[in-house]
């Protein structure tokens, strides 16, 4: 689950992608990249935080008003600085490409391009593998020069072959910014415009942090070019129907983000308030509700106030820690929870205590948490999630890859409790999640729930691709 923005028409490109990438660094912490070009790329990339990697000195370098943009949360590849996007090709014209997901069908594609003959992969990262497949079908389409109609094409090229979820943003040297998604819209994207400049993006906050007014979202399968005279197309080469992915309402975009025209922070008030009435149903009891900074802030105030008990921060954030769910490893999120968080042990002393965080994932984040309740003084924890229980692999680009990672797959709610070592645990309904997310946008219809109910929208995952990815990221995480 990475975060992109590319930039077309802007005085200085670099310096909205640096800010941009500013304020997605949420989306991604392992590694940053931006590219150039003024008639020749600028390329800059790193390990860790953007505002580690880039420097006064990056400003000075990274010139044109063309430029693409990524921070990157590993799902395939070992991780680190060879695997930091954006990527290039060279031929044709020269193709900058990022992208947000995760290919399926990665192994596969990889072979097939090695056995051509014509595409040797450098790195582990599976844009690498779009990019390359695209770069081949716009060689083929436009032998004769460069044509939006070439360029249809190679986006096509792409829809035929690459499994799984994606949305792209690229330039292509000397011509312009291009942007897709899936046909199935699982990733989230974001266009916007500033004057004669555009940008394309993860998250609407991107744009709106930058002073870019937010344009209508196009269809899944539909492509967006803006040539170097701020001339747009945007045209569905493809039909789709939109299946957004629920878990990024539930954790990875900012609150305030609009993703298909919902406004996340609305969609966690709604979920908070769905919680309630799960609370009220199950006969449990509390003195006071307190959230899991900072995702779960939303839903516990309006879970708080529906039940009409006190709301209180009683867990402190250090915000010079990662999110934990994006690190690397096990170790490494063991290790941040104990630095990330404190407790106000007045908030939890002598009292039955409602912890709301946004999900339960491998439930190491979750026990921790409740050791904490539990030494400063707290009765009785209650553990509710936002989300219902995961219980099935994303092959979709978050990195909860394994069976047997999730704490909830082959155990009741009271043997989850169990092991996180609470008193009882409330889980939203997959019913509910959809409910409130889609009661601000009726028009989707349908969401990606796949790791809750372990149907892939886009029909195309088999048990051994399921099996291969698992390998893949077994493998990654043994390297790290």
């Amino acid at each position: 689950m990475c975060g992109f923005i590319g930039v077309i028409g802007a005085e200085s490109a670099v310096h909205e992608i640096y800010d941009g990438l500013i304020a997605i660094q949420h989306r991604g912490q392992d590694a940053a990249g931006i590219i150039t070009y003024d008639g020749r790329f600028h390329v800059e990339k790193g390990e860790g935080l953007v505002r580690d990697i880039f420097t006064e000195g990056s400003f000075e370098r990274l010139k044109g008003r063309i430029g693409v943009g990524h921070v990157r949360y590993p799902t395939v590849g070992s991780g680190g600085s060879e695997d930091a996007q954006p990527f290039t090709v060279n031929f044709p014209f020269g193709i900058v490409m990022a992208h947000n997901g995760n290919v399926a069908n990665y192994e596969q594609l990889r072979e097939s391009l090695a056995e051509d003959g014509r595409r040797h992969l450098y790195s582990g990262c599976d844009v690498e593998v779009v990019l390359n497949v695209f770069a081949n079908a716009l060689a083929r389409e436009a032998r004769d020069g460069f044509t939006v109609q070439a360029l249809q094409e190679s986006v096509r090229a792409v829809y035929r072959s690459v499994r799984g979820a994606y949305s792209v943003v690229g330039f292509i040297a000397g011509h312009g910014l291009f942007a897709f998604r899936d046909p199935y819209g699982i990733k989230p994207i974001a266009i916007g415009r500033k004057g004669a400049a555009f940008a394309v993006a993860s998250e609407s906050v991107v744009l709106t942090t930058l002073g870019y007014e937010v344009l209508p979202l196009g269809s899944p399968g539909e492509m967006l070019f803006v040539d170097l005279d701020g001339q747009v197309v945007r045209e569905r080469v493809e039909e789709g129907k939109s299946h957004p992915c629920l878990f990024e309402y539930v954790y990875f975009a900012r609150p305030d983000s609009y993703l298909e025209g919902v406004s996340v922070y609305r969609a966690r008030i709604r979920m908070g308030e769905r919680l309630a009435g799960k609370f009220r149903t199950m006969g449990l009891r509390a003195d006071v509700v307190i959230p899991v900074p900072d995702s779960a802030r939303t839903a516990a105030m309006a879970m708080a106030q529906a039940l009409g008990m006190p709301y209180r921060e009683g867990l402190v954030k250090n915000r010079y820690v990662g999110r934990t769910f994006i690190m690397a490893n096990d170790g490494e999120r063991k290790r941040s929870v104990r630095h990330k968080l404190n407790t106000i042990e007045e908030e939890f002393r002598g009292k039955e205590v409602l912890l709301v965080d946004d999900s339960i994932v491998r439930g190491n984040t979750s026990k921790k948490i409740i050791q904490l309740a539990r030494a400063a003084g707290a009765k009785r924890v209650v553990f509710a999630s936002c989300a219902p229980p995961l219980t099935h692999p994303c092959v979709y680009g978050i990195d909860m890859s394994t069976r047997r990672e999730f704490v909830a797959r082959d155990r009741t709610h009271a043997e989850v409790a169990k092991e996180i070592g609470a008193d009882a645990v409330i889980y939203q309904d997959l019913a509910d999640l959809e409910g409130a997310v889609g009661a601000g946008e009726p028009k989707i219809g349908r969401f990606c729930n796949a790791c809750f109910s372990g149907k892939y929208p886009t029909g195309d995952i088999t048990p051994e691709m399921l099996l291969s990815i698992e390998k893949e990221r077994d493998t990654s995480r043994v390297e790290r």
